[in-house]
């Protein structure tokens, strides 16, 4: 049985994944992979659960890939096979980063420290990302002859534009989560100190608006960047009309009309 490497705790209607291999500034192997797509799987299948901030435990967020691993880790011996890095990919990281990006609630990144590689990838796949001021995001990929992954190649560009994009992938520098609110990488930068509550409380108004029509939201903008003007306007409308029949339009028209505050109830 693999040491857990995931720590789950829940707080209300908001769940919290804590990557937790500190030592290693909690790095991923092939086990931690498996074990957060099952902490992703538990949170869309648990309908108590309304929002899911996943953070880091100690000073790092996520350094990425660990290297050391032995799915990925090179022989430098003479006759040593090299490791097919898409077996890595194919099995472990993509069937995680489509179940995250296909979640029915909204998911809130909370980066404490570092966040590299695919580690930075999984940040940026979340809905909102809120980093302390001593956070930083690093595409380290081109400082061992690769290329962004986990989804880091659809999504800087989406993020921050081509050039931007090239720049972090290509130079591989550190941005300061400061800098990465100002260019529009993260939805927030703040004191270290107030990381913890500033998700939290977040996330807690998340979980207290209609996420079906959160998670529906997500999916119609991550479409329309494939699509042209008709095509979006036209599934704009589909997914208009499904939410339409929905307990929570019905409770949100109610209480608009009514002037309280709504009570939403679907998933």
């Amino acid at each position: 049985m693999s040491e857990p490497n995931i720590e789950i705790s829940q707080d209300g209607a908001v769940r919290t994944v804590t990557l937790s291999r500190p030592a290693a500034l909690n790095a991923f192997t092939a086990p931690m992979l498996v074990q957060l797509r099952e902490a992703l799987e538990a949170a869309a299948a648990d309908a108590t659960v309304r929002c899911l901030v996943i953070t880091g435990a100690g000073r790092g967020f996520c350094a990425g890939q660990d290297l050391s691993d032995p799915l990925i880790k090179p022989g430098f011996e003479p006759g040593d096979k090299p490791k097919d890095i898409g077996h890595l990919l194919d099995n472990y990281y993509i069937p995680m980063a489509k179940l995250l990006r296909q979640l029915p609630i909204p998911v809130l990144a909370a980066v404490n420290g570092v966040a590299a590689g695919a580690g930075a990838s999984l940040a940026l796949s979340c809905d909102l990302v809120v980093a302390g001021s001593s956070a930083s995001f690093i595409q380290a990929f081109s400082k061992i002859g690769l290329i962004p992954d986990c989804g880091g190649t659809w999504l800087l560009p989406r993020l921050v534009g081509r050039a931007r994009a090239l720049q972090l992938a290509l130079l591989g520098e550190k941005l300061p989560a400061a800098e990465a609110q100002q260019i529009g990488l993260i939805y927030r930068c703040v004191p270290d100190a107030e990381l913890a509550a500033t998700a939290q409380a977040l996330a807690a108004r998340l979980a207290a608006m209609p996420v079906r029509a959160l998670a529906a939201t997500r999916k119609a903008m991550d479409d329309a960047l494939l699509m042209n003007h008709e095509q979006a306007l036209q599934a704009e409308s589909v997914t208009q009309s499904q939410l339409g029949f929905g307990a929570d339009y019905l409770e949100g028209a109610a209480a608009f009309l009514q002037k309280r505050t709504p009570s939403f109830s679907d998933r």
